[in-house]
């Protein structure tokens, strides 16, 4: 027996959508982040609570043994996770939602007498399995477990149109029969073409399908919601694919490319493909007391952060820079690139970690034409988003991706540990410019030096 009446349960339902819909508000901006995250966690909990309350639930011990086994799991890996393993966790969250969606839509099959609902079953079954298998290429290939290099072999386009062809014929099978051996095979079928689909993405594009599948994963929940006859399940993917959708398609937009060029541009040659190689071409290097001169009789200067300062852990020591800059009467900027790190908002999180005010972290549109005004613009870790060669070379993988017009400033000087190009595998042209130096060095102890030579001065 229920403890809640369907009025309560569809009242507290209610409560929770509202929460999710206010808790994407406020993750839409870095300065209500944090409280939008603990919206949406409410909300959460609130559902749950609700459906424990309200529904004749079978086996209650093994579902609140599978929450402690997956809490202890989960809770440790989150609080330890490093910024810049963050897009890991986000792909392996939206994989085991879409693997959990297909595995919820399996089980049911054998209760669904209605056409109508075997096909959201269908639909859930493969969507989510397709979220799960690419969400985990995503994580194999940004934790370099394989290659991050587009993996191509003669005859994929074959291959994977033949998947997608059996897995059709297979699901439209199973929604008039309702076969449990051919939604099992659809369901390997799912993960094959989630495999397929991911495995051609390289480099610099891999964020943005761990962007697209999350859309995936959020239709799959929505379509499990509608074989359950939950409300909120509905709600709550809707919002997600929504979402995720959205934000691919901003995130496409910033690098200039379309998302079928993105799933698809390795096939002509197109899509970001990773490099170790290490140029010899010379460059100018400086020392720490050089850059801490440019920087210190700098009017204006603009820092634009990259993965390399989230590697190093350097963000504190360059809100420390900044301020220390700031003292001498020195207009300190911070430009951000949407795409710069390893997902959307990573560098604005990154940066608000360490304090940096709102205020001081300017978005590509509304930096872009400061840089004409700087006296020095600082470059940490940063080399795709300000690869001028998005602009000049029509072959090149980056072409039409907006950038930080970073080469317009009357210095430039970048923080780099190596001449190893960025995750895109290309050359800067700018690095050898006879504007531009180089410091050489993990980010954070060559931010510490500089820092340490301008307080010098």
């Amino acid at each position: 027996m229920s403890l809640l009446d369907p009025v309560w349960t569809s009242l507290l339902y209610l409560v929770a959508a509202v929460f999710f819909i206010l808790a994407l508000r406020g993750l839409s901006s870095p300065r209500t982040a944090r409280r939008g995250n603990l919206i949406g966690a409410a909300g959460a909990l609130i559902a749950v609570v609700t459906v424990f309350l309200s529904s004749r639930l079978e086996n209650i011990p093994w579902i609140l043994a599978a929450i402690a086994v997956g809490s202890a799991v989960a809770a440790p890996v989150a609080r330890r996770v490093k910024m810049t393993q963050m897009p890991q966790l986000v792909a392996l969250f939206n994989g085991v939602g879409g693997g959990a969606a297909a595995l919820v839509a399996l089980l049911e099959l054998s209760h669904a007498g209605d056409p109508w609902v075997r096909l959201a079953i269908v639909f859930t079954l493969l969507v989510g399995a397709v979220s799960f298998a690419g969400s985990g290429v995503t994580f194999a290939k940004l934790q370099e477990l394989m290659t991050t290099r587009p993996v191509v072999f003669p005859g994929l386009p074959a291959v994977m149109a033949a998947v997608l062809l059996a897995a059709v014929a297979a699901a439209a099978v199973v929604v008039f029969t309702g076969s449990l051996p051919l939604a099992s095979l659809l369901l390997v079928l799912g993960l094959a073409a989630g495999i397929l689909l991911v495995l051609p993405v390289g480099g610099a594009d891999v964020p943005i399908v761990i962007s697209l599948l999350n859309a995936f994963t959020g239709l799959a929940v929505a379509a499990s919601g509608l074989v359950l006859g939950n409300v909120l399940l509905v709600v709550a993917g809707t919002l997600v694919g929504a979402s995720g959708t959205i934000l691919t398609r901003a995130m496409a937009a910033a690098m200039g490319r379309s998302v079928a060029g993105i799933l698809f541009g390795a096939f002509r040659g197109g899509s970001t493909a990773g490099s170790t190689a290490v140029s010899e071409r010379p460059v100018r290097s400086s020392s720490a007391e050089d850059v801490a001169v440019l920087l210190g009789y700098a009017q204006r200067v603009i820092i634009v952060p990259g993965y390399g300062l989230a590697v190093a852990q350097g963000q504190h020591t360059a809100a420390e820079l900044a301020l220390a800059l700031e003292s001498r009467g020195i207009e300190v900027d911070f430009a951000i690139h949407p795409v710069a790190g390893r997902m959307p908002g990573h560098m604005n999180v990154l940066l608000a970690e360490a304090n940096v005010p709102y205020e001081s972290l300017k978005e590509m549109g509304e930096i872009n034409p400061e840089f004409k005004t700087a006296d020095v613009a600082l470059v940490v870790g940063a080399n795709d988003v300000v690869n001028p060669a998005a602009k000049t070379s029509a072959g090149s993988p980056i072409y039409g991706m907006p950038i930080l017009e970073v080469a317009e400033a009357r210095q430039v000087v970048f923080l780099k540990r190596s001449m190893r190009p960025g995750f895109a595998g290309i050359e800067n042209d700018l690095l050898y410019e006879p504007q531009t130096s180089l410091l050489f060095g993990d980010a954070k102890d060559s931010l510490a030096q500089v820092l340490g030579a301008v307080k010098a001065l």
